[in-house]
Formats: C-alpha cells, structure tokens, sequence
C-alpha cells in the first residue's frame, strides 16, 4: 500500500516495482527493489527522501551498482538510481558533477580540458556518489586527493555542503559510510597540466587494467580491502584458491582479487565464495580478509 501511495503522489519520477536489480548490478546477480527510482532532479530527489521519512519507509541509494551484490531476496522499501543526474561543468581548474556521472566520463573531461589529477579514475567503473562513498581509488590515486567538496542530501531532507574535512576519508571510507546521505554533486580541485603527458598515463592505466582484470565477465571490482602488509590476490594464490568455482560464480583466473560470474552465479553464490574465501585465508595465514565489495538486500527466503 505504501508503494503505491509513493508512486501516487510522485507520478512524475520514473518508477519500477519489484524490480530485478540483476539488470543494473554488474555481477547480473541480485533480487528485485520494492520499488526502483529514477529522479532528474534534485527536488525529486527531496521529494522522495521525504515522502519515505512521513511514510516511514527504508530507502538506500545505489550509485550505478558497480561495487556491490544485492542479496537474491532483494531490496525492502525504496532503491533510488541517480543515473539521470549526471551533468558536468568545468569551472577553470575545476570540475562538478553530478552524482550520477560516471568517474571514468569524468576522467575524460579533465584529459580534454588540460586537467590532471583524475588519472588515477580512468578505469574506475563506477559513478561520482558511489566513488564519493567509498573513497575510491586506484595505482596510487584516491578520490580525497583530488575532492574539494559534496552537495549532500541528508536524511531530513536538508542540503548541507561537506568539504574535505568533513567527509572523514580514509581507504576505501568516507563519512558517507556512517550517515544516511545521498551525494547530488562533488567538485574536484584539478590543476593545469600537459594533455600529452595526461593522455599517456591514462593509456597506461588503462592497459594495465585491461592486461590484468578480467573485463570480459561480470564482476563486483576488486572484491577484498588490501590487509596491511599482505597482497590479497597473492593471499588467495598461494592458498591454492585461485579458479576455485561455487555455483556459477568464480574466483578469476586472471586475478585472484577478483570473483566473475561465469554461469549465471547468483547473489548467495557470491557471498557463499567470500565467506569461504575469508575463512581459508584466515585458517591458513592468520589474515582477515575485509569486503571492499558493499554485501546489501534482504536474503532470499527459502
């Protein structure tokens, strides 16, 4: 009843029921939103982190599903998709976008206007809000290197602007881990560089990425936070893992850091490979092995 009285009073913003969310995950796997949406604006936005708080119904941004499994029973309540929202400005030497814009897209911008400091997101699959989250990072890069400032929404409904201070970054973290917000836009503070020496070290990250991660099937990204002291894939090598199968899901042949989805794997495969994964680790080199990968939803029920 609740759903229906959102879709009601919202008939503006694109809405889907019971929604599979295997069609926007990029693992293909994970059971269907209570109710999907899709707003242009950030007044819809409000519009629908307030019609849940006076409904008190859950609510949960997903970024564009790069860096996360939804469990096979889904997700309750309402999944909000920022996808739409994704315009870019350049100001001088530096760059807003919206959350919905993707980091890569982004990366490209800064390369077609001189700017360097973006490098390091050439091959970073996922949008601004969702790489804002996690403090996304790669080959020495991280998002707080180059983060000046966020539009968030709060769960009230209110704007508050977050600097760099505010956002409590760390690897793989942000304040965004512990409040219930939602990233509208960030500006990052570039610098002017040479588009020839920006242009080569993308195309370098860019083969590195391609030489050593298996793009050519479904995958969460990286799957593990990098222990202190220790190489994750080398961890999972060495512990004669790498290959190892469960259902249809696999730990990559081309990098052990990586589990693909090679025949139609489900939400419960992938977490079932992690837990096991963590345990051998664990039981053979002391080593605890934390998700970088965000595990979410409801589980199926049986």
């Amino acid at each position: 009843m609740t759903i229906k009285l959102i879709i009601d009073k919202l008939p503006d913003i694109k809405s889907l029921k019971n929604e599979p969310l295997s069609t926007y995950t990029y693992t293909k796997t994970g059971g269907p939103a209570d109710l999907l949406m899709f707003p242009k604006t950030t007044k819809e936005v409000q519009d629908i982190v307030n019609i849940c708080r006076e409904t008190n119904t859950p609510w949960l941004c997903l970024g564009n599903a790069s860096n996360l499994i939804v469990r096979d029973g889904g997700i309750e309540g309402v999944v909000i998709m920022l996808e739409e929202m994704n315009r870019t400005e350049v100001n001088k030497t530096s760059i807003t976008a919206q959350s919905g814009a993707k980091l890569i897209d982004v990366s490209k911008l800064a390369l077609k206007h001189h700017l360097t400091g973006l490098e390091f997101a050439c091959g970073i699959p996922g949008s601004i809000g969702g790489a804002t989250y996690m403090n996304a990072g790669a080959y020495g890069g991280e998002l707080v290197d180059v983060f000046k400032s966020a539009e968030i929404i709060l769960k009230d409904g209110t704007i508050k602007t977050f600097y760099k201070e505010d956002m409590d970054f760390s690897y793989r973290y942000s304040i965004l881990q512990k409040i219930t917000g939602i990233v509208l836009s960030v500006t990052f503070d570039l610098h002017k560089g040479e588009h020839s020496q920006i242009a080569e070290r993308m195309a370098e990250l860019t083969h590195l990425r391609q030489s050593k991660q298996p793009l050519e099937y479904p995958s969460c990204g990286s799957v593990f936070k990098r222990p202190e002291g220790h190489f994750t894939g080398k961890l999972i090598q060495d512990a004669g893992l790498q290959g190892y199968v469960l259902g249809g899901a696999q730990i990559s042949t081309k990098h052990a850091g990586f589990i693909v989805n090679i025949n139609q794997a489900t939400a419960t495969d992938y977490v079932s490979l992690i837990e096991y994964i963590q345990k051998t680790i664990l039981d053979k080199f002391d080593v605890q092995l934390e998700t970088e990968v965000r595990i979410i939803g409801r589980p199926i029920k049986n």
